[in-house]
């Protein structure tokens, strides 16, 4: 898959008090970047945690949960879109289908 951006990821984990983020979203962008999911189920095998929120978003629990990761997965492309790395509180606070 190709995921675009891991700036994202980065700029996110270092800032303050987020620096523990930063080995699991390294784990998951090596990952994603070698999978070839073709329909959610992909995702769903290797991600059991993994929620299916519409408009071909996906949310993945990161760093024993406390962190969320939305993506926009553009599944005939293998094209991943970060659109939201955040805690718990601040994903509360989005629209996860249209962010």
């Amino acid at each position: 898959m190709r995921v675009i951006a891991i700036r994202t990821l980065r700029e996110f984990w270092e800032k303050a008090g987020h620096q523990d983020a930063e080995q699991p979203l390294r784990a998951w962008y090596a990952e994603a970047k070698k999978a070839h999911w073709k329909v959610p189920q992909a995702i769903k095998d290797r991600y059991r945690s993994a929620s299916f929120v519409g408009q071909n978003r996906v949310v993945f629990n990161m760093g024993g949960n406390k962190y969320r990761l939305v993506v926009f997965v553009k599944y005939e492309m293998e094209t991943i879109f970060i659109r939201f790395i955040g805690t718990h509180k601040e994903y509360d606070k989005i629209n996860v289908e249209v962010i």
